[in-house]
């Protein structure tokens, strides 16, 4: 139980003044939707996991996508919000459990990992999970982080506010991040697990940080062009998106 104990303390972090910025309307609001559409031309029928559905955020618009889903959250409190915001109606099955242990009982064909890598102690270990055991034969496995070389990253390193682009920051460290990835260090440990990596991209160009996009959001500076002209540009240049993503195959 205590290993996972740790995962409400770092919930309750995104709450307080030293984590406030992991809880911006950016990434519920312009990311995530962002994310589905990328994610959506690859998608494999059938059933679909979620591994960290944290508080259903990005759960919500899975649910209707697919009516066979499944969730892995470690957090109890996680789990509490998210099923007092989903629909009775589109509740996916929600499993209490760390990747390192938990006990699925089928394979899936599209599974789904957001934001979640960079949290975990091997996250090696968990990877040739998806590809040995919860990956059907013919599935496909999304699996996003933040992106490193982010230009508004990459800008935070010549104000000297951190040392280089992949440094973990100490808000981050508290998050529960152990490591920051660029595409090459995540197709690294993808690889590493087994996986085949057979497409590579990345989501949204972004130059500014996510507390100056909030702000930005609730004016009309920012238009409806703008974004798609942002998410475009993400395909052009992936190395300067807020996100990157792979998009795995089962390995021979």
């Amino acid at each position: 139980m205590e290993a996972l104990d740790k995962f409400n303390k770092q919930l309750e972090d995104t709450h307080n003044k030293v984590n406030e910025k992991y809880a911006y309307d950016f990434d519920r609001s312009v990311i995530h939707p962002m994310m589905i559409r990328a994610f959506s031309n690859f998608f494999v029928d059938g059933s679909f996991l979620e591994l960290g559905s944290s508080k259903g955020d990005f759960t919500k618009k899975l649910v209707g996508i697919s009516g066979d889903l499944t969730c892995v959250e470690a957090s109890d409190e996680a789990i509490k919000i998210a099923r007092e915001t989903l629909s009775d109606s589109l509740m996916p099955t929600i499993i209490r459990a760390v990747f390192e242990e938990v006990d699925l009982p089928k394979k899936y064909n599209t599974i789904i990992m957001t934001h979640v890598l960079e949290h975990l102690d091997d996250p090696v270990k968990v990877l040739s999970r998806v590809n040995d055991e919860w990956l059907a034969d013919e599935g496909v496995f999304l699996i996003a982080c933040p992106n490193a070389n982010a230009p508004s990253r990459q800008i935070a390193v010549k104000m000297g506010l951190i040392s280089h682009n992949a440094a973990v920051t100490p808000a981050e460290k508290e998050h529960g991040h152990h490591i920051t990835y660029t595409l090459d260090t995540l197709e690294r440990d993808a690889v590493a697990a087994g996986l085949e990596v057979v497409h590579r991209s990345g989501i949204f160009f972004k130059a500014l940080a996510n507390f100056q996009w909030d702000k930005l959001l609730k004016t009309d500076i920012i238009s409806e062009e703008y974004l798609e002209g942002c998410y475009q540009l993400g395909h052009v240049y992936p190395d300067l998106c807020s996100s990157i993503f792979l998009v795995c195959k089962k390995g021979k």
